[in-house]
Formats: C-alpha cells, structure tokens, sequence
C-alpha cells in the first residue's frame, strides 16, 4: 500500500471541534462503515479529543505467553506509550469489556508524554487519579479488579479491532460526549470538507424551523427542499 502522509496537527485542531455525530455523518455520505468505537464512553463530560492512533492490542493470558513477553520497560504498553504526545491517541483493545488495561501507574507515563487521549473497549483503574492526568479517557467501564490474570498486551501499532471498529494506526480518532469515532487517515480532509458543509445546511435548518416551526422532515433528512432553503439563506447572506 502506497504511504499516505501523517495528519497535521492543525487538520487534528479542526477535527477536535466537529461533533462526533457530524463526522459520523460525513463518513455516511461516503458509503464508509460504521465508525464509532462502541462501548468506549467518557470518564469526564466535557472531553474533546483529536489524534493520530498509536495502538495496542491485549491477547487471552497464557502462561508461555505471559512468559514471552518482554518484561519491564520493553513491555507492548511502555512501548506504546512512548509513541504518544499531544497529538496521539492510544487506542487498546482488550479481551473483554470488564477487563483492565491499567490504572494510575502505568497511565503516569502517558500524562508525562501530554497523551492526547486514551480509548479502551476494556475498563480502566484508578480514575480519580486519571481524572487528575487532564488526557481525555474514553473507556468501557471502570474496575478494581487487575489485568494481567486475564489479558496481556502484545502487539504495538498493529490494525486492531476495537470495539467492534477495525483501527489502523496513524488514523485519526475524535471523541467527545456522544462518542469516539475514527476517521481513516486517507480520507480526512474530504470529511471535514463535508462536515462543515453539513454543519452550515443544518444550521439553517434550526434557523428556519425557529422562524416557521413544523416537521423536520420538511428538511431532514437532506432533500431537494434543503437545498432550495440553503440556497436561499446563502443568498440572503444568512448561511
């Protein structure tokens, strides 16, 4: 496969403001799968996240395996973690949802390095200190219990499936309060193009129906009748 160039930083700042929804619905527009991460939901209401994925993947625990494994700072999740800066997101898939991926300790490293973000369809530990590290968690629950009796990191910048979503590294991974969605690193700038022409049309959709309330449908889903109204505001200077 051709290399495809890394996402700017300032293309990740546009990203950071698109809600969620609104990515979701560009990527529709482009016959692209669904894209949510589901189950990995905020650990704070307020979070907004845009990065590049850095990502792990968590195997079954076996005892050769947990022996092959290399130990201490050459662990897949030290080795991870130091790929991350302010604009990566680590993304982990666990081997279930109840599961440990870590907690306080190990996720230090990750406020240190600025992370832009942490995404899990597992569970993490330990989260009012996580709370403190101000990086933005997205996960499937939160636990006590440990991790390493049931699950063990393996593979670093791999494709992974993450909450039922395939992620490639170097993908771009948006979260805020509705979700955390990815976007394929080849195909952000056409999303924001559409993003923002969707988000310009819907505002003028609330626009009118505060002026003439009734059905949405009138408008919504976008149809011929968007267009003509969108038109119309743009020429009023009000799009």
């Amino acid at each position: 496969m051709a290399e495809v160039t890394p996402i700017l930083a300032a293309t990740l700042e546009t990203l950071r403001h698109i809600p969620t929804p609104t990515l979701i619905d560009a990527l529709w527009v482009m016959s692209w799968p669904q894209a949510q991460i589901h189950g990995a939901r905020p650990l704070a209401p307020g979070q907004r996240m845009a990065g590049r994925a850095v990502t792990l993947r968590f195997v079954p625990h076996r005892p050769d395996i947990a022996s092959d494994k290399p130990k201490g700072e050459g662990s897949p999740e030290y080795v991870a973690f130091e790929l991350c800066g302010p604009d990566e997101v680590l993304v982990a898939s666990a081997v279930g949802p109840w599961e440990s991926i870590g907690g306080d300790i190990k996720f230090l490293r990750l406020a240190q390095r600025k992370a832009g973000g942490l995404v899990t369809d597992g569970s993490v530990r330990d989260t009012a200190a996580l709370r403190e590290y101000e990086f933005p968690v997205y996960s499937f629950s939160t636990t006590a219990k440990q991790g390493p009796a049931i699950q063990q990191p393996w593979g670093v910048n791999e494709v992974i499936t993450c909450g039922g979503i395939a992620v490639r590294p170097g993908d771009a991974v948006c979260g805020d309060d509705d979700a955390v969605v990815v976007v394929p690193r080849g195909m952000v700038d056409e999303v924001i193009r559409i993003a923002r022409e969707r988000e310009a049309t819907e505002e003028v959709i609330k626009k009118e129906l505060a002026r003439n309330p009734g059905s949405p449908g009138k408008y919504y889903p976008f149809n011929e009748n968007t267009k003509r109204l969108y038109e119309e505001y743009r020429k009023r200077g009000e799009a």
